[in-house]
């Protein structure tokens, strides 16, 4: 067969907000998201990870139905939906429900009035997800209308609402109480601060009329009518020629049975190798295109693989079928089939379950060892496949198809049959999963499902297992597979102790991980905790407390709770990863210094949510804009001999690259400065120093095609005559590698050690803790646009905290005067101190090759590219040695620090202070310690978030619990005993200590510590943990001392002639909510010089001090016109100003006072969880104290010292270890020996 396989290309046709348009000219391989950022107005969706991980790029879109005349619409992710699968079918994005115009939408508005949204990049994703979910509920039928204000969506159903949708700076609660704010069943008293009534106001309530107004999703319009006529009318079309294969765009091929597929394999359209096989392309999330492809089937269209058929047997899903629609159909069946839809509602996303497909996952599953859950489940549950080769089709087992060779391009799979196992009594079916994320896109570290057919033993209770099926997911292996040994032994079998602990032994030779995977260990440990777990739920005797879920650090993603269970009031509880949300919050607010600490909504946080906010990458190309990305090294430490390209499709791209030889004769190999610090180089010069270096920047038409060109440079390198690469701390300390420390950064011991020592009653001697690093993750990743201007002169757009240090750097790596460069930054995206320094390579990068080419160039880092150049926080060696007394009192404390900087000083000689200042917190008696700033082979590590204060914190927290533990006293006793009083305060922190009257961290803490709702949650972790073996919970109270910092600023501020005020400070807003408290423009270096930088936590603060005084200077001015003039409206004013030529601008630049340039602020917090749900930083205090439960728990089964170290992070493997891997086996060898 050859091209007469298909017919003519047509146009893809797709509406956006309702707007028609032709995609003409467009690459097959463009993304929905890469189409509506390039070719239509839309900035709303942003790309954040590129991979349907984040969220940020979520829409909705809608398929129309000419046959039923009906409607759908879904929520999907947009950088990986293909635009060539989108014929027909309409978009709608954040601009499209509501916006500055036409007015904002309730979604929006809500989320702006409750505190919703910080940098704002992720917000127009979070809206549409909200939206989506809202649109669903409100189209379901059988349930009743809602009252007015109010959606059909349910609280529990709107706190998953955005499970998908990362935020990294606003935090979840204001999130998820916008919404739930539209639930009926939502109490609006649990609601957090919001701007629409107050809490705690005794004549204010919480009210749905005070919230923005919702009337359901009809208001707007999702599928517009033309579009409806266009797919009408080429329906008739359609069925005039039903011959040849549909072609949409330049190269998508849309067969609609399995025989079109078949013939487009043998006709000569294509090369096999470049053309790609689509139903939703979600797998290219996990599994990254390596190359551009210039063919695409999509096989979404074939009705064979998208029918659903049920019967008494069971139920048929065809491969295309969504696993959102799967879920759909498998809830409404019997026991086995709702658990299974409730394990697929774990999996992934809403927005990437609305289009990922059940096929694609299985045939990842077979194809490339994708760690599939649903594999697992479907294994378990004993389904069957239908495959079609050529013309062979057959059906075989899950098991049988997983064991396969991998299946080539030519092979469908058609189906997938799960076998109804009805109503029988003897049935019983659970599912198990451990991932980073509960809910969302994260890879399973272990995931299983054990299905069992069993009868009840009359004298015992326990159950005699008369079949069973035991699956695990693939961790080291390359598919999911059956334990058929363990399931062998238990046939036939009374489930005992005895019975498990051999099963358990068994199982640890079944599930043993190849060579090479991350944490198994704790992956072996998890699968018997799983089948411990489900076989205790078969027998009467082992002591499971009532709300035990899994064995204690083993967590799933929900309940795991059997079809039949000898005690059913075991599962009567819910599990509180399930318990609702509550946000109650109430506070007493006073006019003292008003308008300061009034909740007010944040400035432009609508714009945000409505997708309008201008990032950097959403400024419109200019004419001839080139695209670039980095080429790399991944060597440490070699030299560069050369950089090739692959003879590939994306290669063909490359229009050149730019590497040191391209920067100017005057200029330098610069790529950021630390001032009177240290600089860094912009490219490998000739030697690489680090794994992430820049090598060159590839050059082309758009940012996808520099991507791909990028991947496909290798790299020539040789390690001649050069020494191994330093790593680690300990390799710097055995090489002397080190930065200094300058003198006015060191920080100052206080008082004698050894002699504080000689007064102790007892000592640690070398205690250790390890701090890791540490990814910024902000949602924008580093971009910059760069336009060459005349004179050589060049204006940049820049994601920048430190626009001021970006312009000099550039300026310098040019070799022009800093006046010649300008950088503008409106807002970030996300900074974290991660826009910091590692912004100006960006920004420098793209400068250079703006420079040289005398083009705009742009750049926005894809995701992996990013984390790898970033840096992050400093990982660091702490050694301790630490004195007290009997009742706890601290004598002395020395530390040894071994930081690990990178390769470049960056920030890291700043570190020591912060880190010793909030390690003062505490009255140590003497402090003493020896700080060592490594330079190591590795990306420079920079300033994040509180950098140096965190890592203080933590190790103040660790050696506390550490002297705790030793004297078995409760921690908070320690903590109490070592606050300062005044007079010490003053010893640690000098004149940062204030008047005696400003110290109050004593008070908060004494007040939270004894307060009503403290005692209670520590009664209520006392109470659980004694009846929970499994599970255990932590509670902590943990005070906190922060040294700011002031420094100067600018501020100007300009009165137009129309009375309109126009305010610029040298401070950038980067969530924190700078525009709210200065009106502010944008930061731009040659209006606003001397600008500083942004973070700190004084940006807001010293700008809006700069800003009273040119606010002040004006007041002065205008004065005598007021006096002259009598009253009169401020328009009339300033016109009468502006004809007496008064001056109506004024640019102030504040200095702190010299005796007053830092003070200090105190806080004190109570955390309390269980460590399935203290995954974060802030809260291992409480997690440390969970652990500790458990192995007090387990201590008489030969358990470990209650005495331990958490190093950080605390990882899931982390926690588990600590509370032991082995726990499990050591508890039925106990029990067993009872018996």
């Amino acid at each position: 067969m050859g091209s007469e396989a298909a017919a003519a290309a047509r146009a893809v046709v797709v509406a956006v907000n309702g707007e028609r348009y032709e995609a003409v000219g467009v690459d097959p391989s463009t993304t929905l998201l890469e189409f509506l950022r390039t070719r239509t107005p839309v900035r709303g969706p942003k790309l954040g990870c590129g991979e349907g991980g984040c969220g940020a790029c979520v829409v909705v879109v809608s398929k129309y139905d000419a046959v039923a005349d009906e409607v759908t619409e879904f929520s999907a992710s947009s950088c990986l939906t293909l635009l060539g699968s989108l014929h027909h079918c309409a978009v709608t994005t954040s601009e499209g429900i509501g916006n500055s115009r036409d007015g904002f939408h309730a979604v929006q508005r809500r989320l702006s009035g409750f505190h919703a949204s910080q940098c704002g990049f992720c917000t127009p994703g979070m809206c549409m997800s909200i939206y989506s979910a809202l649109a669903k509920a409100d189209k379901a039928s059988g349930r009743p209308a809602p009252p007015t204000g109010f959606s059909k969506i349910t609280a529990a159903e709107a706190e998953k609402a955005v499970s998908g949708n990362l935020c990294r700076c606003t935090g979840y609660r204001p999130i998820v109480d916008a919404c739930k704010s539209f639930a009926a069943d939502v109490d609006l008293e649990d609601l957090g601060l919001n701007a629409f009534w107050k809490k705690g106001v005794d004549d204010e309530h919480a009210d749905i009329n005070k919230l923005p107004a919702y009337s359901g999703g009809a208001a707007v319009c999702t599928f517009p009518e033309f579009l409806k006529s266009e797919i009408r009318s080429s329906m008739g079309q359609a069925n005039g020629d039903t011959s040849a294969v549909v072609v949409t765009g330049d190269g998508w091929f849309h067969p609609k049975s399995v025989e079109e597929f078949h013939r487009l394999f043998d006709s000569n359209l294509f090369d096999e190798r470049s053309v790609k096989i689509v139903a939703s392309n979600t797998g290219s999330g996990v599994y990254k295109d390596q190359d551009l492809h210039d063919k695409y089937i999509n096989i979404s269209q074939i009705l064979e693989l998208s029918a659903i058929n049920r019967s008494s047997k069971g139920v048929e899903i065809g491969a295309v079928v969504s696993i959102s629609q799967a879920i759909d159909i498998l809830s409404d069946g019997g026991a086995v089939f709702r658990k299974i839809a409730d394990h697929l509602s774990k999996v992934a996303s809403p927005f990437v379950r609305n289009t990922a497909t059940i096929g694609g996952n299985i045939i990842m599953a077979q194809r490339l060892s994708f760690s599939s859950d649903i594999a697992t489940v479907l294994l378990a549950a004993g389904s069957t496949v239908t495959i079609q080769v050529a013309a062979k089709r057959m059906c075989i087992t899950l098991e049988e198809f997983l064991k396969q060779p991998p299946c080539d391009s030519r092979t469908l799979l058609v189906s997938i049959s799960i076998p109804d196992w009805g109503s029988d009594d003897g049935i019983t079916f659970q599912t198990f999963r451990a991932a980073p994320r509960p809910l969302g896109n994260a890879v399973s570290y272990v995931n299983s499902a054990f299905l069992a057919r069993s009868s009840v033993d009359g004298s015992s209770g326990s159950h005699l297992i008369e079949d069973v099926c035991l699956a695990f997911g693939p961790f080291g292996a390359k598919h999911a597979i059956r334990a058929r040994e363990v399931e062998k032994f238990l046939k036939g079998k009374l489930v005992s102790a005895p019975v498990i602990l051999e099963a358990v032994r068994l199982l640890k030779g079944v599930v043993s991980p190849a060579e090479g995977t991350t944490h198994p260990e704790y992956r072996v440990s998890l699968a018997v905790s799983y089948l411990f777990k489900f076989l205790s739920s078969l027998t009467n005797g082992l002591d499971e407390p009532e709300n035990a879920n899994v064995p204690n650090g083993s967590f799933t993603n929900g309940t795991a709770n059997g079809i039949v269970d000898s005690s059913p009031e075991k599962h009567s509880n819910v599990d509180s990863s399930y318990l609702p949300i509550k946000s109650r919050q109430e506070m007493v607010f006073s006019d003292e210094y008003r308008p300061i600490g009034k909740p007010i909504e944040k400035t432009g946080a609508e714009l945000q949510a409505s997708g309008e906010a201008v990032y950097v990458d959403d400024i419109s190309a200019p004419k001839d804009c080139l695209y670039g990305a980095f080429i790399y090294s991944t060597h440490p430490h070699a030299h560069i001999k050369g950089v090739n390209f692959r003879s590939s499709l994306a290669s063909q791209k490359v229009i050149t690259v730019i590497t040191l030889k391209d920067i100017p004769t005057n200029g330098k190999n610069i790529g950021s400065c630390s001032p009177m610090l240290g600089d860094e180089a912009l490219f490998v010069d000739p030697v690489s120093e680090f794994a992430g270096q820049n090598i060159g920047v590839v050059i082309a038409e758009t940012q996808k095609y520099a991507y791909m060109a990028a991947k496909q440079s290798v790299i020539e390198y040789s390690t001649e005559n050069l020494q191994p690469p330093i790593l680690t701390v300990e390799d710097a300390v055995q090489h002397n590698s080190y930065f200094q420390v300058p003198p006015f950064l060191a920080p100052t011991p206080i008082g004698e050690f050894n002699q504080a020592m000689s007064e102790a009653d007892h000592k640690i001697i070398d205690g250790e803790v390890k701090l890791e690093s540490q990814y910024y993750f902000y949602m924008e990743t580093q971009t910059a646009l760069a336009i060459p201007d005349e004179d050589n002169c060049i204006t940049l757009y820049v994601s920048a905290q430190l626009p001021e240090i970006t312009q000099n750097t550039v300026a310098r790596c040019l070799g022009i005067p800093y006046h010649n460069v300008r950088i503008i930054t409106r807002r970030v995206g996300g900074g974290f101190g991660g826009k910091a320094m590692k912004a100006i390579h960006v920004a420098t990068a793209c400068a250079v090759a703006a420079f040289k080419l005398r083009r705009p160039v742009r750049m926005y880092l894809d995701r992996k590219t990013d984390m790898i150049m970033a840096g992050g926080r400093h990982p660091m060696k702490v050694k301790y040695s630490v004195g007290f007394k009997s009742d706890g009192k601290i004598t002395g404390l020395h530390v040894d620090l071994r930081i690990n900087c990178g390769i470049s000083p960056d920030c890291s000689p700043a570190l020591p202070v912060a880190i010793v200042g909030a390690l003062k917190k505490y009255n140590w008696g003497a402090l003493s310690f020896d700080i060592k700033l490594c330079k190591t082979n590795v990306s420079s590590k920079s300033a994040m978030r509180a950098p140096g204060d965190a890592q203080g914190s933590f190790i103040a927290e660790a050696i506390v619990e550490h002297i705790a533990s030793t004297l078995s006293v409760d921690t908070n006793a320690i903590r109490r005993k070592n606050l300062h009083d005044f007079e010490s305060l003053k010893v640690f922190y000098g004149n940062s200590a204030g008047d005696p009257s400003t110290y109050s961290l004593v008070t908060i803490f004494d007040k939270l510590a004894s307060s009503p709702e403290y005692q209670q949650r520590a009664a209520v972790v006392e109470h659980f943990n004694a009846g929970s073996r499994w599970k255990k919970r932590g509670i902590s109270c943990v005070p906190i001392t922060y040294d700011v910092r002031l420094r100067p600023s600018p501020g100007k501020v300009s009165i137009m002639n129309d009375g309109s005020i126009a305010v610029e400070v040298g401070g950038v807003e980067i969530g924190q909510g700078l525009w709210t408290k200065v009106r502010v423009i944008q930061a731009d270096t040659l209006s606003m010089i001397q600008g500083g930088f942004t973070g700190g936590s004084t940006t807001s603060e010293t700008s809006c001090e700069a800003v009273r005084k040119s606010c002040a200077a004006l007041v002065e001015r205008l004065k005598p016109i007021k006096e002259k003039a009598g009253t009169l409206p401020w328009k009339s004013l300033i016109a009468q100003a502006s004809m007496a030529s008064v001056k109506l601008t004024e640019h102030a630049y504040w200095t702190p006072d010299p005796t007053f340039t830092s003070y200090l602020n105190y806080g004190a917090a109570i955390t309390s969880g269980e460590p399935p749900l203290l995954l974060a930083s802030s809260v291992h205090c409480a997690m440390r104290e969970a652990i500790r439960a458990a192995r007090k728990e387990f201590a008489g089964a030969g358990g470990s010292s209650l005495t331990f170290q958490m190093d950080v992070p605390a990882t899931m493997p982390i926690v588990k270890e600590l509370c032991g891997l082995d726990v499990v086996e050591r508890d039925l060898e106990s029990f067993a020996a009872k018996a």
